[in-house]
């Protein structure tokens, strides 16, 4: 049995990896940081009903030590280093922090990793928004970066410094440049979730209007259930890699609030109001990835539409708010 190590193991990407490994046959540990909240912090393994299955460890990504003793415990075959402040609004509230968790936590797991498990195979979840001020599309894993928040440029330093300990160290280190990747464990400060669970209360008559910034930019969006494949067929080539996750089609948050709303039998334009307040200090148009290599060298693509992806985040808000109720 392959043991896994996880980090970031509570939030969307760590509950589904979490579950398909499981589903794999393997060991699953996860990392989690001490919290008082510690009670609620497993919903979304609990959605998915993985919570009693997997191992859980204290380890926080700003001491290294805590790191060094976990791997030195579990000898994972496997290390996904999922964990980061990931909200790019907040980033920009936070900017020190996010570099110190996103940035140079990559770098402290990292070295956990290569002190403790040389042998291996590492997982950095890069973003496409490291592309940011977009030098070409569709991006590509050749496309020029060109970050445009704090949450970007932490994220790119992580990439490169894994590219680095790759190629200075030996490690089997690879990078997932994941484009947008939701489900219904999206958390609710991200806009298509924030849009979802909008919808959902405006079919419950709780409110009847939804309020958002930014209409106009345009995403990659896919479903994060797909992309976790992606992470762990990574971790299964004889040579580590960086690989641009994407669906290969761009959307706006306008026409993912129509596929939203229409879900529920509603028209999006009734309903959805703009407030300046929150668009971004520097907005980052459009994303859109282009997916070749991995079709070509992983045998991944997408599988879940937009139009079913916007359908069962809908579905599964109006469930909640119904089972709060």
């Amino acid at each position: 049995m392959r043991t896994a190590l996880i980090t970031g193991v509570t939030g969307q990407d760590g509950a589904y990896l979490s579950e398909f490994l499981l589903n794999q046959g393997y060991r699953v540990v996860g990392v989690m940081r001490r919290s008082a909240s510690s009670d609620v912090i497993g919903e979304r393994l609990r959605w998915l009903g993985v919570l009693d299955r997997i191992t859980l460890v204290e380890g926080n990504l700003t001491d290294l030590g805590s790191l060094i003793r976990i791997v030195q415990t579990h000898e994972p075959d496997e290390v996904y280093h999922l964990a980061a402040q990931s909200f790019v609004a907040t980033s920009w509230q936070q900017p020190a922090l996010t570099g110190l968790v996103t940035g140079l936590g990559a770098v402290t797991m990292l070295e956990a990793v290569r002190i403790a498990r040389p042998d291996a195979r590492f997982y950095q979840a890069s973003s496409s928004e490291m592309y940011g001020k977009v030098q070409a599309t569709p991006q590509s894993e050749t496309t020029p970066f060109y970050p445009r928040s704090p949450y970007a440029a932490a994220k790119l330093y992580a990439h490169w410094m894994t590219v680095n300990y790759r190629e200075s160290f030996g490690m089997h280190a690879s990078s997932g440049i994941l484009f947008n990747h939701e489900s219904p464990l999206r958390g609710i400060e991200f806009v298509t979730r924030r849009i979802t669970h909008g919808v959902a209360r405006i079919v419950l008559g709780l409110t009847d209007h939804l309020t958002l910034g930014n209409l106009d930019a345009k995403r990659d969006w896919g479903h994060a259930r797909d992309y976790v494949r992606a992470m762990w067929l990574m971790l299964q080539q004889d040579q580590p890699d960086d690989y641009v996750i994407a669906t290969g089609r761009t959307a706006s948050v306008r026409e993912f609030c129509d596929l939203a709303f229409g879900a529920a039998g509603l028209r999006a334009a009734d309903h959805v109001r703009t407030d300046a307040a929150l668009l971004r200090p520097a907005e980052v148009e459009m994303l859109l990835g282009d997916p070749s290599k991995a079709r070509e060298a992983l045998g991944w693509q997408a599988e879940v539409t937009l139009e079913q992806l916007a359908a069962e985040m809908v579905e599964a808000d109006i469930a909640r708010l119904k089972a709060r109720r």
